[in-house]
């Protein structure tokens, strides 16, 4: 699996809770100070799952929860503000 660019996820602004968790990118450079974390809804929770460890690991990189939504039904998106 490839890595994303921090320039990648700076143009979307977005970056997949697996890509977090599987620790393949970078967002020591991220120039912006909000970004968004998606993770697809699946049965037993599993997706709220992993969205909420993505958010923890990065709580440990200075970056804060600031709110979560449901996106399209099908998605589940958490919203973060760098300190």
């Amino acid at each position: 699996m490839s890595s994303e660019t921090p320039e990648l996820v700076a143009h979307k602004r977005m970056i997949n809770a697996r890509t977090v968790l599987e620790n393949r990118a970078d967002l020591r450079t991220y120039p912006h100070r909000h970004l968004a974390i998606v993770s697809q809804l699946m049965p037993s929770g599993q997706g709220v799952t992993q969205l909420l460890a993505a958010v923890e690991i990065l709580d440990r990189f200075g970056w804060d929860l600031v709110n979560v939504s449901e996106l399209t039904g099908r998605q589940v998106c958490a919203f973060m503000r760098r300190r």
